[in-house]
């Protein structure tokens, strides 16, 4: 198959040679784990258990009847000792069940399929979201929603998402590589619901060992994988429709306007687990990398895990470090503290340096366009900041603002050191604001 690229794109130092070697370890669970009831693109959960209630692992905890949601699972067996707000690593306090591990390992009665092509859309369907299963490539959409487009949507092709750009981070790079298998059936499971014949990984070149070890694995399976340029940010769902297919997704539609259905391969291995082994989603894989660490590595984390456990593991230099990241250093957010957990769109940190961060003082802009020529949606970041400074949020609405998939092109490229990210950031909040 024909590399078709995708516009704009920057290529930032990749910092992956760290970790991209360093299999997973499996990081025992702590003595107390903290559950986030809002770890998905949705609404927040509400609690089914209660303070002084035992749980087992693998029991559903929070669940809602909204239409955008997905449930949270106990990750370990123990007693719930708080339900409360706490500190959240995506945005401020989020209402949070307290488990204290009791370290029994008492597993809750677990319903799977695992003759699942006997099984019709809905039953799988049904067991993807009981599993709490979303996307594991950073946007957390619950992926039950997701495998089930309109009626009158007929989607042709299954991407896989297995480029990982981001700098620094491995997880879905090692997933591949370690259980390969796991994320075959889980394509062939995500196959047989949305009923195509055309599934493909994409995977970027700087990944040889996955790409040969996928393509190992899919032989004679009729699915497809699809070496990548490396290029930022490919892992875009609109992005990596344009590099393989040569297809461009309509301002704001989503990929099913084209016919297409990406998901992440990490998210196929987990629904392989949830539907055929009847595993809820408890844990992650999380690179943990950066300078400010002694010894990087890929740990598979029980969810609820606090990222400071993680990064103690790892021999974590808190002199050294200026900033701790929960994701990459393109789209990752910045801890306020190390004492928040690490959730199911968990998939690195970063202990970064003050010379990693390398802070520059903002200057006036040059008008020299960068931001426009590296954006992958064709957008003008330029006018966004432009506007924003002046709080005309309206206005940056006339710009496509709601295209814009945050990925930090325009503010890694801008030679004046413009937070245009953030000005985009802004406006879309301000605009949701304005709507409600």
């Amino acid at each position: 198959m024909k590399f078709f690229g995708f516009k704009g794109g920057v290529h930032p130092p990749e910092n992956k040679i760290q970790t991209e070697n360093q299999a997973v370890e499996v990081l025992k669970a702590p003595k107390m784990i903290f559950i986030p009831l809002l770890q998905h693109i949705g609404v927040p959960l509400t609690p089914c258990v209660q303070i002084g209630e035992r749980v087992l692992k693998g029991q559903m905890i929070a669940d809602s009847e909204a239409f955008l949601s997905v449930p949270v699972h106990a990750t370990v067996s123990g007693i719930v000792k708080k339900i409360e707000n706490l500190p959240f690593p995506l945005m401020g306090n989020v209402q949070t069940i307290v488990i204290e591990n009791d370290e029994q390992e008492e597993w809750a009665e677990l319903s799977k399929i695992p003759e699942w092509q006997k099984a019709t859309k809905d039953e799988l369907l049904q067991l993807i979201r009981a599993k709490g299963i979303v996307g594991l490539g950073g946007a957390a959409f619950p992926t039950h929603i997701k495998l089930n487009p309109p009626s009158d949507v007929k989607i042709d092709v299954l991407l896989l998402n297995g480029a990982e750009c981001e700098p620094y981070l491995n997880s879905d790079n090692r997933v591949m590589i370690e259980e390969p298998q796991k994320v075959v059936e889980g394509i062939k499971i995500m196959k047989h619901i949305l009923n195509v014949n055309t599934a493909i990984i994409g995977i970027e070149d700087n990944k040889q060992e996955a790409i040969d070890v996928m393509k190992k694995a899919c032989t004679g399976t009729g699915i497809e994988v699809m070496p990548l340029k490396t290029m930022y940010p490919q892992g875009g769902e609109k992005s990596l429709i344009k590099a393989i297919l040569n297809k461009e997704v309509p301002s704001g539609k989503l990929p099913s306007a084209v016919g297409v259905v990406v998901n992440n391969t990490t998210t196929a291995a987990a629904i392989y687990e949830g539907i055929v082994n009847g595993l809820p989603l408890i844990d992650k894989v999380v690179t943990v990398t950066g300078k400010g660490i002694k010894e990087p590595k890929n740990l598979k984390a029980t969810i609820g895990t606090p990222i400071s456990e993680l990064l103690k593991n790892c021999g974590y230099i808190e002199e050294k470090v200026e900033k701790v990241v929960m994701g990459g250093p393109m789209m990752g957010m910045a801890q306020l503290t190390l004492e928040v957990p690490v959730i199911k769109g968990t998939s690195g940190l970063l202990a970064l340096t003050k010379n990693e961060t390398n802070f520059c003082k903002p200057k006036a802009c040059i008008g020299c366009g960068k931001c426009v020529d590296a954006c992958p949606m064709s957008l003008e970041p330029i006018m966004y900041a432009r506007l924003a400074e002046f709080s005309q949020w309206e206005e940056m609405a006339k710009y496509n603002l709601m295209d814009c998939i945050e990925c930090g092109s325009c503010a890694y490229i801008c030679p004046a050191n413009r937070p245009l990210t953030e000005a985009i950031k802004i406006g879309k909040a301000k605009l949701r604001t304005i709507k409600k």
